[in-house]
């Protein structure tokens, strides 16, 4: 009698998204449930409220975030299926990242670390997309030297972008250029995007005394958001718009054979399928 190890044969495996468990669905809706609340008090908060005077406090409160960051982590590789191999994975993933982002150090928004996350998340899913941009970007900061009270935001916005392009539809059956072309305009939006959520993390805090376009706690909702987007247009649309012409170009031309080579390794890695044995005669 001998026991002999069974799996499905590799050509037959299709590249499997690693799946989120109901621990990992909670942490990762709190967090950015708190995420939104630390982007968005501005416009959240009513002009009466008190809460522009402890804007200086912000940046260190939600700092408190990274904690749920961890927790996030910690529930996803307990339970969403994160054994050695995705692990392995994700600081193979993670490393690349970090070291594409210094490449054009921001320089006309020249940031080759976005097409990446795109293309990861697409082939993993969502919640490893959320931990790989989270981690890409902290990881990264120590890297450059990036450790500060915005580093928080920038793993939450980034830990989103990746966890966007996981959700985009057809991750079975989508194939080709279509998927491409799909992959790309998501870049392209989720690149402004990216962007605009980052100034929402910076805006607040400029003196409102300093510019007719900084955040006034005593104004409504809409002279505020008026006073943003003027902010946007002004700061940010040229490294946006280079961001996110990078992202596409770099996605219709080294996308195929990125996600041929993640798919691949997906499958080979095969998170989820788990060997049995069969009791044979000799």
């Amino acid at each position: 009698m001998s026991l002999q190890a069974t799996t499905r044969p590799p050509a037959q495996r299709q590249a499997r998204a690693v799946r989120l468990g109901p621990r990992s669905v909670a942490a990762l809706a709190l967090v950015s449930a708190v995420g939104v609340a630390g982007f968005g008090w501005p416009f959240l908060a009513p002009p009466t409220s008190r809460i522009g005077a402890h804007a200086q406090d912000a940046p260190w409160l939600f700092a408190g975030v990274l904690v749920l960051l961890v927790a996030v982590v910690a529930a996803a590789i307990s339970e969403s299926g994160l054994g050695p191999k995705a692990v392995a994975m994700l600081g193979v993933l993670a490393a690349t990242g970090a070291a594409l982002r210094p490449i054009g150090a921001g320089t006309a928004g020249i940031e080759p670390m976005f097409f990446l996350m795109v293309l990861s998340g697409r082939v993993l899913g969502p919640g490893f997309g959320f931990v790989l941009g989270s981690v890409t970007m902290f990881a990264s900061a120590l890297l450059t030297g990036g450790v500060g009270p915005w580093l928080p935001f920038q793993m939450l916005a980034m830990g989103w972008f990746a966890m966007g392009a996981g959700l985009l539809p057809g991750p079975d059956r989508l194939r080709g250029r279509g998927e491409l072309a799909m992959l790309a305009g998501y870049g392209f939006l989720a690149a402004f995007a990216y962007g605009t959520v980052m100034n929402m993390a910076g805006w607040p805090f400029m003196s409102a005394l300093a510019s007719n376009v900084a955040f006034d706690p005593h104004a409504p909702v809409a002279a505020n958001l008026a006073r943003f987007v003027a902010y946007c247009l002004a700061t940010s649309l040229g490294w946006d718009l280079g961001r996110a012409v990078v992202t596409v170009v770099l996605t219709l031309t080294l996308g195929p054979a990125v996600l041929r080579a993640l798919r691949r390794a997906t499958r080979r890695a095969a998170f989820e399928t788990p060997v049995t044995f069969d009791a044979a005669e000799k």
